[in-house]
């Protein structure tokens, strides 16, 4: 590894782990500062003091939540390193990402267990989105102003301005409800992914075909085209071999940042179609009040969207080699 690829390492790498602690310490002071105990909320209103001290104290809830606090009785007071922020950060570093207070399991389970259902999710979504607006987009690209381009341009108005939200009840209606052709929600069976696939795809295809559209629109206007007909090569050569592939780069930038957004699980969708993964894992959280599980959905959340960004990188390496990377 040369010096120029070592330096570039490393300033992701500290762009990595910055990006991680901002996020997950932002989503702890909001937790904190959000009104009631979670030992109330876990053990009711009928809880005994000595259960709620034992839960507390179980939970290091007996300790306070950082460096330092401030009320208006007992004024600013200073804890040092004896806090809960602290525990958290060095349980991190060890893999420990605490016990939920709803469950009393290990957190880091409960994302295990809900986490390849997401990613199962996301990659059938990806696909339903492929399929449709890479064909759609070539076509309504090497036809444009004609009837093929105006179906593609409504098609993509149509999957933008209706969200999953609208979708994703209108298929169960249809499919579940009237043909009776899929279950309305749930995650255990194989087809079961297909309804809420479709509504994650519908509004990401839209949004890549408009993006293939111009982008072969832009590309068939180039030099490096009119000189491979010129060779005598076939509109179809021309097209997938030569002109798709350089006007994919802009449509990985989209692919990259929704690729994230699908894997770091889509809540609405889930919630809708009772998908078990970790969108649903973290409405479970906020309901409860159960702030480990909602730190380490968003940890993981966090170093998705990360990932898949240094994932779209390698793409565009792949897509130009020009292509150098700062």
């Amino acid at each position: 590894m040369n010096k120029y690829k070592l330096l570039n390492f490393s300033k992701r790498l500290g762009l990595f782990l910055l990006v991680i602690f901002t996020v997950v310490s932002l989503v702890t002071i909001l937790i904190e500062l959000v009104p009631g105990d979670p030992a109330i909320a876990r053990l009711g209103d009928q809880a005994t003091p000595e259960q709620i001290q034992a839960f507390r104290k179980r939970h290091n809830l007996d300790k306070p939540g950082f460096f330092f606090s401030y009320g208006s009785e007992e004024g600013f007071a200073w804890h040092g390193a004896e806090n809960r922020y602290v525990d958290y950060w060095q349980g991190v570093l060890q893999g420990d990402l605490g016990i939920s207070y709803d469950t009393d399991r290990p957190v880091v389970d409960m994302i295990i267990e809900r986490y390849p259902a997401t990613i199962k999710l996301a990659l059938a979504a990806l696909l339903v989105a492929i399929s449709i607006s890479i064909p759609l987009g070539v076509l309504a690209g090497t036809n444009k102003n004609s009837l093929i381009d105006n179906f593609a341009s409504f098609f993509a108005l149509m999957g933008i301005c209706l969200p999953g939200f609208v979708i994703g009840p209108l298929l169960v209606y249809v499919f579940a409800v009237k043909l009776q052709i899929f279950s309305p929600t749930g995650s255990y069976y194989p087809e079961d992914i297909v309804l809420p696939a479709i509504t994650l795809g519908a509004a990401l295809s839209a949004i890549l075909t408009r993006m293939v559209r111009s982008s072969v629109i832009e590309e068939l206007g180039e030099d490096y085209v009119r000189t491979a007909r010129a060779k005598g090569l076939s509109e179809r050569v021309v097209v997938y071999k030569h002109v798709l592939k350089n006007g994919l780069i802009p449509v990985v930038t989209i692919l990259g940042l929704q690729l994230g957004v699908l894997l770091a699980g889509a809540i609405i969708t889930e919630k809708i179609f009772n998908w078990r993964g970790i969108g649903t894992l973290l409405l479970d959280g906020i309901n409860t009040r159960d702030h480990r599980l909602v730190q380490g959905v968003v940890l993981v959340i966090s170093v998705t969207y990360i990932l898949a960004n240094s994932f779209t990188d390698m793409v565009y390496r792949w897509l130009d080699p020009r292509i150098r990377l700062n």
